[in-house]
Order: structure tokens, then sequence, then C-alpha cells
């Protein structure tokens, strides 16, 4: 079964395949810092898989995703900052002034002085992250991971991860626990509701997945639903897709061929007067619920839905009852 760091993984290496080619990113001047980072994401891409099968039994494979992790979280950070200042350097954005179009007459974009500033920061943060993730693929625990038990198509299916068996990190620090625990009471707060929704929201990088991990884990969740499901949406899911991705999480396998309507209803008898907990990971469109999943999830006795995204007019879309 697929972990949350193999989604994690595979969600940064499809990232990174997108914002290459980006016109923001591109005035930066740092695509080839990029492409060095998609390129060795991609070797650990190969090997997540058997490596968090041997998670349990060995602490070297164990200490190695925690490094992983936290990289990875990284990467994903420095994408967000880099197509920020990127965007701020081409010439439609409102912080385009006058004044810099002025100074930079007679030069190209990219060798204009006022760019040279937010391209070092943002290369050297990148070359940093590069320098970790090699030091990670020399470690010698890499080498004994078997790269051919993992599927590496490029599918929309592949970007569905589920993950009933999620790691649980090493949190530190009063605020997680703190915010950890207000989530999880109101959850059970709101138990015997429909459908209850709640969101975290936070730019990426901040932790909301880490976060909705220790919410997804606690023992009191596990403990108070009869279904409980994790989906990793991503920006680009497919319906369908995602569909039979939320079925197999609950134990339950479609045919081929059945169309978004048969497999609504299947999910919708699925869980009809039982309960669930079900978190909807990194979620960019609010159709997700609108149009897919609110009316067979209306069809169970209670649940809860947590989302994480980073657009607060996708959780208000959505309803959710509480942002946090």
């Amino acid at each position: 079964m697929a972990t949350i760091l193999e989604a994690l993984v595979r969600s940064c290496a499809s990232k990174l395949q997108d914002v290459i080619t980006n016109e923001a990113i591109l005035i930066l001047g740092v695509e080839e810092e990029l492409a060095e980072l998609l390129q060795r994401v991609e070797l650990i891409q190969c090997c997540i898989y058997d490596a968090e099968k041997r998670r349990a039994k060995e602490l070297a494979v164990s200490n190695w995703l925690g490094q992983l992790r936290d990289v990875i979280y990284d990467v994903d950070e420095i994408l967000d900052v880099a197509r920020c200042k990127g965007s701020k350097l081409l010439p439609d954005h409102p912080s385009w002034s006058s004044n810099k179009s002025a100074a930079c007459n007679g030069h190209s974009v990219f060798s204009c002085f006022c760019n040279i500033g937010p391209r070092r920061d943002v290369g050297v943060q990148i070359r940093s992250l590069n320098k970790k993730i090699e030091k990670i693929l020399k470690d010698s625990i890499f080498l004994t991971f078997d790269s051919g038990t993992q599927s590496t198509g490029s599918d929309s299916t592949s970007k569905l991860i589920r993950s009933s068996n999620l790691i649980e990190p090493n949190l530190v620090g009063k605020e997680i626990i703190h915010s950890s625990r207000k989530l999880v009471d109101l959850v059970l707060a709101n138990k015997e509701k429909r459908s209850h929704k709640l969101a975290i929201v936070g730019t990426g990088g901040v932790g909301k997945t880490t976060l909705a991990q220790k919410i997804y884990n606690d023992q009191k969740i596990r403990g108070s639903f009869n279904i409980h499901a994790w989906i990793c949406v991503s920006q680009d899911y497919n319906e369908v897709a995602l569909l039979k991705e939320v079925l197999r999480n609950i134990g339950v396998y479609h045919e081929e061929g059945e169309t978004i309507g048969e497999l609504q209803r299947k999910l919708a008898e699925t869980i009809k007067g039982k309960s669930f907990f079900l978190v909807l990971d990194d979620v960019w469109q609010s159709n997700i619920w609108t149009d897919l999943l609110r009316t067979p999830l209306h069809a169970t006795t209670a649940g809860a839905i947590l989302v994480t995204t980073r657009d607060v007019q996708i959780a208000m879309t959505i309803g959710v009852q509480h942002i946090h």
C-alpha cells in the first residue's frame, strides 16, 4: 500500500516537470538547476515503494526516508518561491514599474541588472537542495533499494495515491500539537453530522499535509469512523481515476469501462449507513467536491471531510464549516 511520502515524491516530480518551462521560471534563469533537481527526484521516485516496504523493519531506511521527507517539503516550497519571484519580473506584472523599465531600457530582460538579486537568491537555494538530494542518493542505503517494483507510468491514475498506512512524522513544537488536537476535537464534535467539512489552508511547504497526516493517524479518529481514506488529489486530477482511487481506498474494486455515474453509485452503495473520515489532500479545484463527491458521500449516515488547499476561496466554495 502506498504512503503519503510516495504521493509527495510523485507530486513533486510532476510539479517540477510543469514549472521548468514556465515563463516565470525562465526569466529567473534557473531552469537548468531545476532540470537537475527533477532528474534526482525521478531517481528517488523509482525506489520509494521498496523503501516504504522496508521502513518499519529497518531503522536506517526509516532515517533515510525522514531526510527525504524534509527535503521534498523544501523543494515544494522553493518552487512556489521561484514562481512568485519570477512572476514579479514579468513585464505585465503590477510590480514592474516604469522606473524599472526605464532602468532596463536597451537590455534584454534576462540581462537586466534589477533581476540579478532574485535570480541569485533562488538559484543558490535550488543548488543547495540539489546538494542535499545528491547526498541522499549517495547514501549506501539507497543502493540496496529495488527500483523495479513501482510503476513509472505518467497517466492520471499515477497521480492519485491512496494511503491508509501513513507515515507518522517526527512532529515537534507546541503549535502543531495544539493545532492537531483542536482539529481532532472539531472532527469528533461533529462526527454525527453528514459530510461535515474542515479545511487546512496555507501556502506550499508550510505543513498542511503534515498536520492533516497527524489528524488522520490520531487514535480517536481511527476509532470513531467505519471508513477511512486519504486521497492525494493534485492539480490535474482525472474524475474517473479519482473515483476509482476512492473506491480502492475503502476496499472496493471497479470494473473496466465503468462511467463516472456508475462509480458514484458504487461509492454511495458502499458507504450507505456507515460513517467515514476522508482527507482530500492538495485540492486545486472546488468541483472535486461540488460536482464529483458531494452526491455519493451524502448517502452516508455521518462523515467528515478534511481538505488541504492553498486557496481559501476553494475551501469556501466547497462549503467547509471551519478553516484552519
